[in-house]
């Protein structure tokens, strides 16, 4: 069946008040730059309190839906037949006609919901409503009126033509992009951090990623990784800069002065100053990280508090609650699991630990990091300086 249109639903949006049209505006603006992927010309108008994707005589559907399901702050999607508005007589027909296509040999309860947007249309909703109801109930004999709990709801809105849809496409929800700044997201090469990237971009905020690089004890090819886990996590958050930052020399110098089972919460908190310099520079309001309480020593409450300490920006950390599998689940849903799960290692995992502190003392840590007062300023300037900027569209 040829759909005309897709209406679109969006829920907190609604609820904006006067600054509702700023949401709405970022909204078709994320819509289009999601569509501008897919062949044909679709057009994203706001018309009388609805956002609507008008589109071209050829496209391919379930391309055009698969762009919507990505953008953020769309929770339903319905495909549109759109007939000449031509009378009372040849709306019904052509509504049962539409049920005759889309749902044949129709049984089921079903109810007919009229929005009457065009308020000279000379018959109410109401009316409207119970005499195509009628007609349908001619056309499809085994089929029954349920106002309350139908399984099918036939939606018809009067403008200046008329407006058919019964089914809506789940979206993904959350706020468009754009809309609550921009944050920085601390990527690696596994599961969690690109699920949570995908969550604090459904709130509307930007993103922006830094991925730690140490080669040669990581290959190209953990690289390309964290590159491809970036382009999957922009398919909903839109372009990522992405810094590589090459942090093999701060890592040997902090194995040689530091004591084994503090590697990984030093290292951290130099992570931590390395991202907050670039988030500052892009004009970020804050960290994200893809930490969960206790899932490994890193991130006890009390190794969380010493990462924190070193930021002055707020650290974000949506999946914190999470157990594995539930961050699993997601990452399976935004198709970020099967690149997490390929066998190239980061630099955390190279040099974490055989038994790192779960408890660490801050009084002891800054006692360590004393240990490289010589030469950590230097290097942290290097690598800095070098790092490599990748644009991920």
């Amino acid at each position: 069946m040829l759909y005309h249109a897709f209406l679109i639903k969006y829920a907190e949006i609604a609820i904006k008040g006067k600054n509702r049209y700023l949401f709405e505006d970022a909204l078709v603006k994320q819509m289009r730059i999601a569509l501008s992927h897919v062949e044909g010309e679709f057009e994203v108008k706001k018309e009388q309190g609805r956002v609507y994707v008008f589109c071209p005589e050829e496209y391919d559907f379930d391309e055009a839906v698969e762009a919507l399901k990505k953008v953020f702050g769309i929770v339903g999607i319905s495909p549109v037949v759109i007939y000449e508005e031509q009378g009372f007589e040849q709306m019904a027909a052509d509504v049962v006609s539409y049920m005759q296509s889309r749902h044949p040999g129709y049984n089921g309860t079903f109810k007919v919901y009229t929005r009457r947007a065009k308020k000279t249309y000379p018959m109410t909703s109401m009316e409207v409503s119970a005499e195509l109801g009628g007609k349908i109930l001619e056309a499809f004999p085994e089929a029954s009126v349920d106002v309350h709990e139908p399984q099918l709801t036939l939606s018809v809105e009067i403008r200046e033509k008329i407006y058919v849809y019964s089914e809506t496409i789940k979206g993904p929800g959350g706020m468009p992009v754009g809309t609550n700044g921009k944050a920085m997201l601390l990527l690696s090469g596994g599961i969690d951090s690109p699920v949570a990237g995908y969550m604090i971009a459904k709130r509307g905020v930007k993103i922006d990623a830094v991925y730690f690089h140490a080669p040669p004890y990581t290959s190209d090819r953990a690289k390309q990784k964290v590159v491809d886990l970036a382009k999957l996590v922009a398919k909903y958050s839109g372009p990522i800069r992405l810094h590589v930052v090459n942090f093999t020399d701060i890592q040997l110098y902090i194995y040689d002065q530091c004591p084994h089972e503090e590697l990984t919460i030093i290292m951290r908190r130099y992570m931590m100053r390395i991202a907050e310099h670039f988030a500052q520079k892009s004009g970020c309001l804050g960290l994200i990280t893809g930490e969960s309480i206790g899932q490994v020593a890193s991130q006890t409450l009390q190794s969380l508090a010493a990462t924190n300490e070193v930021c002055t920006m707020p650290v974000y950390r949506p999946v914190i609650g999470f157990d594995k599998q539930e961050i699993v689940e997601i990452s399976k849903k935004i198709d970020t699991f099967e690149t997490s799960i390929l066998p190239f290692e980061d630099c955390c995992t190279i040099f974490v630990a055989k038994h790192p502190v779960t408890k660490p003392n801050l009084n002891v840590i800054h006692r360590s990091e004393t240990k490289l007062e010589e030469k950590i300023e230097q290097l942290m300037q290097e690598a800095l300086n070098s790092t490599e900027i990748i644009d991920i569209s």
